[in-house]
């Protein structure tokens, strides 16, 4: 691929980016069995947000003038301020497997974001892995061996699918600023007025406040701190600085990894078991996201523009 720093690919960096999302969300999937949703979103910004500014500090990243500090606080707004509100708020209201194949339609969004706001060009052979992906996404969440339908929890359906949209646009905008600021700060700007953003709701969730969070126990803390670093640090830093070289519509291919790694991870350490059809779904998307990979090494293929 093109342009990436550190000899680290930006490939390499989308799948630690889905592999980190994967991890952390199997682990607030266990801690907000105890811990209410926005309660659970603020434990895991503030020390997120505080090593970010730490690292930015530390690393004398060069900061945006004031004028350019609007769109990344939008972008902030958008992911993980409105996305994840809209996408907890969602999911008490349909189940867990609905809610995944609702996630499934992202990187479709992206890809038609980005062709109608950045003008990227999409091939056949882009839409055959997309189309292939989200099929094996369908396996994976076991939706085709359970006949659910999206049909019984409408209002939990729209909540989710605004999550989704937020978290597509985000992608789409984000590429177009990703080039000429530095990821570490961006994602520090946006990590900070998603945590504004969820001290600002915190107060409409029953029982929340200090007193709240002190009533929790280590394992809720620890777990939430952890979770956070991983899915609003870590993970967003290596997907913006992946999005640096990549177009938005690649990078959403990768997405669909995330299901994987979270039912892989969820295999091994919550002891939960896949069918044949989702290990069908996992290679699927395996084989989506490798050929896209192979693909996309080579330097003709990618604009760095």
């Amino acid at each position: 691929m093109a342009r990436h720093s550190h000899g680290l690919p930006p490939s390499a960096s989308l799948i630690l980016a889905c592999a980190l999302w994967a991890i952390a969300t199997v682990i607030s999937k266990d801690l907000l069995a105890s811990v209410p949703p926005i309660t659970f979103f603020v434990i895991q910004l503030i020390p997120s947000t505080l090593v970010l500014w730490v690292l930015v500090l530390v690393n004398g990243v060069q900061r945006e003038h004031l004028t350019g500090l609007l769109p990344l606080a939008l972008l902030g707004w958008l992911n993980p301020g409105l996305s994840y509100t809209l996408s907890m708020l969602g999911l008490t209201r349909t189940t867990a497997s609905v809610a995944t194949l609702l996630w499934a339609a992202e990187p479709t969004l992206i890809v038609a974001m980005a062709w109608f706001v950045l003008r990227e060009a999409i091939t056949i052979r882009l839409l055959v892995l997309i189309a292939t992906a989200a099929c094996g996404v369908l396996l994976v969440t076991g939706i085709a061996d359970k006949g659910q339908s999206l049909t019984d929890s409408g209002y939990g359906v729209v909540l989710i699918l605004g999550g989704v949209l937020c978290c597509a646009l985000y992608t789409v905008l984000s590429r177009r600023i990703a080039s000429r600021i530095d990821p570490l700060f961006t994602v520090a700007i946006q990590q900070t007025v998603g945590l504004v953003w969820a001290l600002a709701i915190w107060q409409l969730e029953h029982g929340a406040g200090i007193n709240g969070v002190l009533a929790l126990s280590q394992r809720d803390l620890v777990g939430g701190a952890i979770s956070g670093l991983m899915y609003y640090a870590a993970a967003f830093w290596f997907y913006l600085k992946a999005l640096r070289s990549v177009p938005a519509s690649t990078a959403g291919v990768f997405l669909n990894l995330t299901p994987v790694f979270g039912v892989a991870i969820a295999h091994a350490f919550l002891g939960e078991r896949l069918t044949e059809l989702q290990w069908i779904g996992a290679a699927t998307i395996l084989f989506s996201v490798l050929s896209l990979t192979m693909w996309s090494d080579r330097p003709r293929q990618i604009s760095t523009e």
